[in-house]
């Protein structure tokens, strides 16, 4: 179930996914690399993190996981069940409602009640507590503005300008054309923005190119068709099926194929939503 933010939050939230299902095979669920963070707010059973992106995280348990922005997945078991709701973070989103640059969480998996205290508990229990859907989002949207600090602290305009050229060409600009954009050397660039976001500019244009990629796949296979690699790889600016396949064991641990048959049980749930979102550019997912 996808439920998109009422405007004020669009700028911090980029969507939110409510998720719950049943009768699944145990086993390990890949999260992986994208431009947001992510934000799971369980609504039963605790989120186990078998490995986490920074394999110097030892493995835990979460009823509200905040997830920084990395390059190698998590690994998430699944059980039986899943129950909860996942919100993507812009990073102007981790300013604004965690009270910290999307730097000082790269490949970090937090208890949300770490960053939030007791508004963490708050939050859960709101949503805990509404019956249905309608009234979990309704919940989420009147409690994440409480959350918007009276005065947020921005980024430099330069950084911001040069996360969106960065991640909207996916791959396609180099840095010295995104430094060149904003006024910066491209030392200077990879400082700040390293900085800020926790991925260097090169990181971060590989993660956008592979998201793009992921949902155009998913999406493929959500309508029936057999994956084309050597198209997708043209069609996403990888050099041949080579470097796709090589990019995706990176940042996935698994080729594009082994992924799909890895995690075929949480890409049939809630296709139609698939399909509409992939076409806005946005894609559903599980879990972080």
């Amino acid at each position: 179930m996808v439920h998109r933010p009422p405007p004020a939050l669009r700028p911090f939230v980029a969507e939110v996914v409510g998720y719950r299902h049943e009768g699944l095979t145990p086993g390990l669920h890949r999260g992986l690399p994208s431009p947001h963070l992510t934000l799971v707010l369980t609504l039963d059973e605790p989120l186990v993190m078998a490995a986490h992106p920074d394999p110097g995280q030892a493995a835990s348990a979460h009823d509200a996981l905040v997830g920084g922005l990395h390059t190698a997945p998590a690994l998430i078991a699944t059980g039986n069940r899943q129950f909860g709701v996942q919100l993507s973070l812009t990073p102007l989103g981790a300013r604004a409602l965690l009270g910290m640059p999307a730097g000082a969480l790269a490949s970090l998996d937090v208890e949300l009640a770490d960053l939030l205290g007791p508004a963490a508990g708050e939050l859960l229990d709101r949503l805990r507590t509404a019956a249905d859907w309608p009234g979990r989002f309704a919940a989420l949207d009147a409690a994440l503005p409480r959350l918007l600090p009276d005065r947020l602290a921005f980024p430099a305009p330069e950084l911001t300008e040069a996360w969106a050229l960065t991640t909207r060409a996916a791959g396609r600009l180099g840095v010295a054309a995104i430094a060149a954009r904003v006024g910066w050397s491209d030392r200077y660039l990879r400082q700040r923005f390293t900085a800020e976001f926790g991925l260097t500019p090169k990181e971060a244009a590989r993660v956008a190119r592979f998201s793009v990629a992921r949902r155009r796949l998913a999406a493929a296979v959500a309508r029936g068709r057999a994956p084309d690699l050597a198209v997708l790889a043209a069609a996403h600016g990888y050099a041949d099926q080579s470097h796709l396949t090589r990019e995706w064991r990176a940042l996935a641990g698994l080729p594009p194929r082994r992924w799909l048959a890895a995690e075929h049980q949480l890409l049939r749930p809630d296709t139609d939503d698939l399909l509409r979102y992939v076409q806005d550019g946005r894609t559903p997912v599980s879990a972080p």
